[in-house]
């Protein structure tokens, strides 16, 4: 079903609306987010998003609200993998928790571009060529192993090629300015550590949005259905990042749990022509996994 011109624009404004409430009206005045006001912000997201399901359902039907939901929980899972490597960003380069909400803010904005490019020349390739299904499959299976088998993340930002290439266009402060990503000093502009930090953001989006996208594809190659689950997904990972991020350490199995999911998604995009799985079948084995990760997370914390 191709989707009006109208439900773009509107989702978008209302995306725009709800960026600027944030920043405008709700976070004008830098802050160190508390966990209830992170946990109402979930709340708050996961309403919205779940509203929007039910509009889905209403507008498209039972399989398009299916795909969404789908969609949704995956790119919500998967999205705990960035609050991860956010922690040990943030934790390397010792950013004060009341710069962390602008860093993330101007960082999801970049991702939902970036998210976007992928959405659309992901689907086009789909379209096009129809044999990449197997390339994103195969992808997917060599992604979750690589999770399965890897022990720990290391951040090396000096070894970042992005950020090698920054710092010899621009020079970097040694200290920070407040909450100001540029500085000038004797006439000539400098970068702020902040900057870095959110460079190494949006890097590290880029690197799952490789892994996210084509894990959704999996699900359906709806442009807007694929779009929209990815953007509530991203809007509410912030909130979610302040959530979570101190007590990351008590889900140690999720990783391994994501893994699996994105083996699974990978098998269903090589099998899909021999075999299409049933949403509903497939919807069922990603939560049950989540679950079973999570239980055994904090079975193991009360153990130990």
């Amino acid at each position: 079903m191709q989707t009006d011109l109208s439900f773009w624009i509107g989702f978008n404004v209302f995306v725009l609306l709800m960026l600027a409430l944030d920043l405008g009206v709700f976070n004008r005045k830098a802050h160190e987010v508390s966990i209830k006001e992170a946990m109402i912000w979930t709340g708050v997201w996961i309403t919205l998003a779940m509203c929007f399901n039910w509009l889905i359902y209403y507008w498209q039907g039972e399989v398009k609200a299916l795909e969404f939901f789908t969609g949704y929980v995956i790119e919500k899972a998967l999205s705990v993998d960035n609050i991860f490597v956010f922690v040990l960003i943030f934790s390397y380069f010792k950013t004060p928790a009341i710069y962390q909400h602008k860093i993330l803010f101007w960082g999801i904005i970049g991702a939902l571009i970036m998210r976007a490019a992928f959405i659309f020349a992901g689907v086009a390739l789909l379209e096009k060529f129809h044999w990449t299904i197997y390339v994103f499959g195969a992808i997917l299976i060599y992604t979750g192993y690589k999770m399965l088998t890897q022990k720990e993340i290391i951040i090396e930002p000096e070894k970042n090629p992005l950020i090698k290439l920054f710092r010899k266009v621009m020079p970097v402060t040694n200290e920070l300015h407040g909450g100001n990503f540029f500085v000038k000093q004797d006439g000539k502009r400098f970068a702020t550590p902040l900057f870095l930090v959110l460079v190494l953001i949006e890097t590290t989006d880029l690197i799952f949005a490789a892994d996210s996208i084509p894990a959704i594809l999996a699900i359906t190659q709806d442009h807007f259905i694929v779009y929209t689950s990815n953007v509530f997904a991203i809007l509410g990972l912030r909130s979610l990042y302040f959530a979570l991020a101190g007590m990351m350490d008590k889900f140690r199995y999720l990783s391994k749990g994501l893994a699996l999911i994105l083996i699974f998604v990978g098998l269903k995009m090589l099998l899909v022509d021999f075999y299409k799985l049933p949403i509903q079948i497939a919807l069922l084995v990603i939560v049950v996994i989540l679950i079973l990760s999570i239980a055994t997370s904090l079975m193991s914390n009360k153990k130990q």
